[in-house]
C-alpha cells in the first residue's frame, strides 16, 4: 500500500511517501515560505526523489488539525483535490496524535495499559495545542483520546495533565519542551517525564494512516474536514502561512 502523507499544520511542514508503514522518502523544513507554494514544491521534490506519481498512491494521509488555520486549509484542500481526481481514500490524522504516537516510553511501571500521553505543540502567542491519550494494548499507534483537543496556556495544559494522575502515570510528549518552563512544570507536576519527539510529523501521519487503512477507517474527499480547535482563538494565535 503506497501512502502519501502531508502535514501543513505546523511551521515545520513535511511530506512523506510510505510503503505500508515504512518510510520511503520525506521532505521537511521550518521556513517562512507560504504553504500555498511550499506544499506543491515539496510534493514535486518528493515525487522526483521517490520516482512515483500521484495516481499510484493508494491512500492520502493528512494532518487534519489542530494547527495553523491557513496551513490546514491549504493542505486539506490539496488532499481533497488529489483524492477526488484519482479516486482514492483519505486518512485524517490529528497532529497531536502524531506527536503522541512517537513516544518510545517503555519499561517497568510503564505498561501499555497505564500509559497516559500528553502531547502538545506551539499555538503561538504563549498558548499550546494539547490533549491527552491513553496508550492501549498493542503499542505505539494504538492510542485512545481521553480529552478534547484544545488551545490552552501552559498552566492550563499542566492542570489538564495533573488531572490525569488518577488514571495512570502521565508523560508529556512534545517537539518543543522549551515552551514549558522547568519551574512551572515542577510546580504542577514534580518529577513528570517530558519526552522530546520530532517536529516532522508526516512520517508518523503516514504510519497512522496505514493503521487507519488496515482498519477500514478512511474518508472520501467530501467527508474530510479540518479540526481547527476553537477557530477564532486559533486564527488569532497564528499568522497566515
Amino acid at each position: 500500500m503506497l501512502i502519501l502523507a502531508i502535514d501543513t499544520s505546523t511551521r515545520t511542514g513535511s511530506a512523506a511517501l510510505l510503503r505500508d508503514g515504512v518510510v520511503l522518502a520525506e521532505v521537511s523544513g521550518k521556513e517562512e515560505t507560504p504553504y500555498s507554494s511550499r506544499l506543491f514544491r515539496d510534493v514535486e521534490t518528493l515525487k522526483l526523489n521517490a520516482k512515483f506519481s500521484l495516481d499510484q498512491v493508494d491512500v492520502f494521509a493528512v494532518a487534519s488539525g489542530p494547527g495553523s488555520f491557513t496551513g490546514l486549509r491549504i493542505g486539506l484542500t490539496a488532499v481533497k483535490a488529489w483524492a477526488e481526481i484519482h479516486g482514492k481514500p483519505i486518512a485524517a490524522i490529528s497532529g497531536l496524535e502524531a506527536i503522541a504516537a512517537q513516544s518510545q516510553l517503555t519499561g517497568p511501571g510503564h505498561s501499555e495499559e497505564d500509559q497516559i500521553l500528553a502531547p502538545f505543540f506551539d499555538a503561538r502567542r504563549g498558548q499550546l495545542f494539547g490533549s491527552l491519550y491513553r496508550r492501549s494494548a498493542g503499542g505505539g499507534a494504538c492510542l485512545k483520546p481521553i480529552s478534547e483537543e484544545s488551545i490552552v496556556t501552559p498552566e492550563e495544559f499542566l492542570e489538564l495533565v495533573k488531572g490525569s494522575l488518577a488514571s495512570g502515570r502521565p508523560t508529556i510528549v512534545t517537539p518543543v519542551p522549551e515552551l514549558l518552563p522547568s519551574e512551572l512544570v515542577e510546580k504542577f507536576l514534580p518529577g513528570v517525564r517530558i519526552e522530546l519527539v520530532s517536529a516532522v510529523l508526516a512520517p508518523t501521519v503516514g504510519r497512522l494512516g496505514f493503521e487507519r487503512a488496515m482498519r477500514g477507517d478512511l474518508l472520501d474527499a467530501l467527508r474530510l474536514d479540518a479540526n481547527y480547535v476553537r477557530r477564532s482563538d486559533a486564527e488569532a494565535a497564528w499568522s497566515d502561512r
